[in-house]
């Protein structure tokens, strides 16, 4: 009986650490300058593609919650950022996911991008945007 107590709470709590690893599920976004949260981003696995994508499920200022994507191109232009597809095409490569591609909806702006889960705090979300060789990490925070 102990043991299959031990090896229940064993299996529950492998299971928890292995999701909280994980880079899918809803993150809070957080300004690198300002340190403000502006937004919830659910990152998922698109079941038709398979490719890793983010989309802008919340505003967080109620002013915000309305706004259409006015800089935005293609598609884009003039949707609601409620939404919104900002991150695609990402492929997972050892313990991050490469080659997509983010979008900056306040400029309308694409960015290559890679992602990865903070090995040290696994409620932490590192989103590095490139522009040629330079490059901007954003930490996000895992959504509760």
């Amino acid at each position: 009986m102990k043991k299959s107590i031990i090896l229940f709470l064993c299996l529950v709590f492998t299971g928890m650490n292995f999701h909280a690893q994980t880079v899918f599920g809803k993150w809070k976004t957080i300004n690198d300058e300002t340190g403000i949260s502006h937004s919830i981003v659910e990152i998922y696995k698109d079941k038709e593609t398979g490719e890793v994508k983010g989309k802008l499920v919340r505003m967080l200022k109620e002013e915000m919650q309305d706004k259409l994507c006015t800089l935005c191109e293609g598609d884009r232009k003039n949707e609601p950022l409620e939404g919104l597809l900002i991150m695609e095409g990402l492929e997972k490569q050892d313990s991050e996911y490469v080659g997509g591609v983010v979008m900056d909806p306040k400029t309308g702006k694409e960015y290559k991008c890679k992602i990865w889960v903070d090995e040290d705090n696994p409620d932490q979300l590192k989103v590095r945007g490139y522009m040629a060789f330079l490059y901007r990490t954003q930490v996000w925070e895992r959504h509760k």
